[in-house]
């Protein structure tokens, strides 16, 4: 029973904390269309600690995008996206380093489609180069800054695995 509450709690701060951060990226004008620097994205490492992450990610992505007015094509698709990118970090978790690939990857694939088609954000060849260096920036760079501090604390903020 314990393990089931830890594991519900833990996706839930999880989806929480990305809604908060896709908010404040967002009053900055970094979280949607072509140039994307979601600070939220950093937490696609948290599979690496936690499988709970990855339904906490996908819950926090949806919402985060349906809440700021994407387009539903953007709100199905950019989800599955961090939905992908969390399993593949957690399938990835052996290695810390290939804990931001899965994220990188599945965004910087499926998020330029769902701009053209969604947005029609032309050329498309340029969102697959913003959207690859925002996913970059916050998963590469910012998630494997926190994926470093959190390590210390792992068996604290994670004891059930």
């Amino acid at each position: 029973m314990r393990k089931n509450v830890t594991y519900l709690t833990q996706a839930a701060i999880i989806a929480a904390l990305y809604v908060v951060l896709t908010f404040f990226a967002n009053s900055l004008g970094l979280a949607n269309y072509a140039v994307q620097v979601r600070f939220s994205e950093s937490l696609c490492i948290l599979p690496y600690f936690t499988p709970a992450a990855i339904p906490g990610l996908f819950i926090g992505c949806l919402l985060s995008n349906i809440l700021t007015g994407c387009a539903l094509l953007d709100i199905i698709f950019g989800s599955i996206a961090t939905l992908i990118g969390a399993i593949a970090t957690h399938l990835l978790r052996k290695n810390k380093w290939l804990a931001p690939v899965g994220p990188v990857l599945s965004n910087a694939l499926i998020v330029p489609v769902v701009l053209f088609y969604a947005y029609g954000i032309q050329p498309i060849w340029f969102s697959f180069i913003t959207v690859t260096i925002g996913e970059v920036i916050s998963c590469g760079i910012l998630g494997m800054l926190l994926l470093t501090a959190l390590t210390k604390y792992k068996q604290i903020l994670f004891p059930i695995q």
